[in-house]
């Protein structure tokens, strides 16, 4: 089970810093993240190489947890706010609701809950 300074920690992280490295730091050696009710994808290294993928077409990525969260013994559910400035000026913004199970001090397993549409990129006015 997490600790409160942990969890912390754990937001603080996503808020700040590149989503690859989060992974590296947070997320158990046979994690696995799910989409909605897609199949998993399972396995560290995985999960990094995919999050670089999307941060690849990203200039900028805006993380905000929407507080508060809620924790229950080694669960733990998450309200997030994103920003995706894609690199064809176009951007994304979403919300989504994440059930994690801990293992410790790191994640075990973690879905996302959000609705498809949100990913349809809107243009920038410049």
């Amino acid at each position: 089970m997490p600790t409160l300074a942990r969890l912390e920690n754990f937001i603080n992280s996503v808020e700040q810093d590149p989503h690859d490295r989060v992974i590296q730091e947070f997320y158990t050696d046979d994690a696995s993240i799910q989409e909605n009710q897609n199949e998993p994808r399972v396995g560290k290294e995985n999960l990094i190489k995919n999050e670089q993928g999307m941060l690849s077409k990203a200039f900028r990525v805006k993380s905000e947890c929407i507080r508060p969260f809620f924790q229950s013994d080694n669960k733990v559910i998450i309200k997030w706010k994103f920003r995706f400035e894609w690199k064809d000026n176009s951007f994304t913004e979403i919300e989504e609701l994440t059930l994690q199970e801990w293992e410790g001090e790191k994640i075990k397993r973690e879905q996302f809950f959000y609705d498809p549409k949100q990913f349809i990129p809107k243009l920038n006015k410049s």
